[in-house]
């Protein structure tokens, strides 16, 4: 997140489909740019790149309008009017920041004050843009050859067809590279980026479709972008979601609102610390949908010890865990859903009265599902992670009457090693967990829900009371029930009797071995 075919300009690019379903043109194009990286960080060199594909965006956007405007100048129509784009929620992008003319001075020593000129002027110009974007192109560090390199290999983006130059193949170059530089950040690029796979597990579980959506730690953006992926590939109104967010980090804050604006999506975000400086106060949401930080022990809870947030308990000092579950909370409409990632430990843990916190928020019948994720499907972190699905109220008309229980789902075996350390959920696993929650809910058209011994379980308020108010599904689900053995007993008895004396003959013949050898060396008994 693989250094590919050298440094110059891609020629035509591939738009095949890999065996999972993904463009193999955007890993081709992050073979070439990654190339082109040299000795850079992949922090320095993110902001390259996302950069400049940003800026390619906003610019075909424009081109287009602007060959619009063009040919209907005998009705009146004014191609270098900036309102005329406004008016239609395109970024006006004046002509010194125009592609075409960046790509014509790609060559250039002075391509990097240029770019920085171009970036100073779609923020001078386009106001929900100010303080957003990179410019630091023009420092002395950036070779200014591989800049122009980097502006040919991106002028392949979106050429062609009318389909190819739409914002949805720029957005999916945008959203692969993001997942890439988190890979090859590694423990730091996890603070941005939430693998898409474990969003979509969130999303598809909690099926946004109307409403206000709100992550007060939403890093690049991508649990907005795949809300709106959601809605549209469930012939849903895209706009029929609000979206409001809050990201501490800047350079991260930066980054969303690039991921959301090369998305077209209105959102509200917010910069700032959630906890200390929050900027949605008076928010009521009808989806929480966040990836907070695990175990965070910084977040300097011992200032905010009488907050009107903590409704359940005063959340420790050293562990914001049950600061953020509360903070969700607070933020649910009357009938909003949340749902999010927490770090497995929360699930059980009675240290500093988290234990307390978690007994009176299941006695408020809050809890909908607790869902176990196996280990290493994050890019900052090999611990196992679980998803907590809260809903203010359970009997709110939408689904069936759900007081009084909780959905278990232990997905840990889940998941497919795309390399020695990552690990995938498929289609088939995010179908199956949302499949079951959906059933369980009562969503129309979801099927009958069934217990499924190790995988899913419903439980009732006294159950959990039984074990302590811990959350931990494998406690609920059982064992999954052994397979089905046809072999007769005395057959495999003595077909195991076989397997052994074969092994002890050979475990027989390596003592000797070994024997032999450390006589030789003098050691022999």
């Amino acid at each position: 997140m693989a250094r590919g075919p050298g440094k110059n300009r891609a020629a035509k690019v591939d738009r095949s489909v890999d065996s999972n379903g993904n463009g193999a043109f955007e890993a081709k194009l992050w073979a070439a740019a990654d190339a082109l990286r040299n000795n850079m960080d992949a922090a320095e060199y993110k902001h390259v790149v996302l950069g400049l594909i940003f800026l390619k965006y906003i610019s075909d956007a424009f081109e287009a309008k602007h060959g619009e405007l063009d040919a209907q100048r005998a009705k009146g129509a004014d191609p270098e009017d900036p309102d005329e784009y406004r008016a239609e929620n395109i970024f006006w992008v004046p002509p010194e920041a125009r592609w075409s003319y960046l790509k014509s001075m790609a060559p250039q020593p002075t391509v990097g004050q240029l770019v920085d000129d171009a970036m100073a002027a779609i923020e001078r110009d386009n106001t929900s843009l100010k303080g957003v974007l990179p410019k630091d192109f023009a420092r002395p560090g950036l070779d200014k050859q591989r800049l122009g390199q980097i502006i040919n290999l991106v002028s392949d983006i979106a050429l062609g067809a009318p389909a190819d130059r739409s914002k949805d193949t720029l957005g999916r170059v945008y959203e692969y590279f993001l997942s890439r530089f988190a890979s090859a950040e590694g423990k730091s690029g996890g603070q941005f980026y939430t693998p898409s796979h474990v969003v979509r597990v969130l999303v598809e579980m909690l099926a946004p479709y109307k409403g206000r959506v709100y992550d007060p730690c939403c890093g690049s953006g991508g649990m907005f972008v795949q809300s709106e992926k959601f809605i549209e590939a469930h012939a849903g109104k895209l706009g029929d979601i609000s979206i409001y967010g809050q990201e501490s980090n800047y350079t991260t804050w930066r980054l969303a609102k690039m991921n959301l604006a090369i998305r077209g999506i209105d959102a509200q975000i917010g910069h700032g610390d959630t906890f200390h400086n929050e900027r949605h106060p008076d928010l009521k949401a009808d989806y929480v949908l966040a990836n907070p930080p695990f175990n965070d022990s910084d977040w300097r809870g011992d200032l905010l010890k009488d907050d009107k947030r903590w409704a359940y308990g005063t959340p420790p000092a050293g562990n914001a865990n049950y600061a953020w579950v509360q903070h969700f909370i607070h933020h649910l409409s009357p009938t909003g859903l949340a749902g999010f990632v927490l770090a497995n430990g929360s699930m059980s843990s009675n240290t500093s009265g988290e234990g307390d916190i978690r007994k009176a928020i299941v006695e408020a019948d809050l809890v909908d599902c607790m869902v176990a994720l196996p280990g290493q499907l994050f890019y900052s972190t090999q611990i196992p992670v679980c998803l907590w699905f809260l809903a203010r109220n359970k009997n709110n008309g939408r689904f069936r009457d759900r007081r009084g229980e909780t959905l278990f789902i232990d997905a840990r075996k889940m998941g497919t090693l795309i390399d020695r350390v990552h690990r995938e959920l498929t289609e088939d696993d995010i179908a199956k967990i949302a499949g079951t929650y959906h059933a369980w809910r009562g969503d129309k058209d979801a099927g009958e829900y069934a217990d499924v011994p190790g995988f899913c379980e419903t439980a009732t308020l006294d159950d959990i009371r039984k074990h302590g108010h811990v959350l931990t599904p494998g406690r609920y689900v059982g064992a999954a029930a052994a397979e089905e053995d046809d072999e007769p007993f005395e057959e495999k008895m003595a077909r195991l009797a076989a397997i052994l004396r074969k092994q002890q003959k050979e475990a027989a013949k390596l003592d000797a071995a070994i024997a032999t050898n450390l006589k030789e060396l003098g050691y022999g008994g």
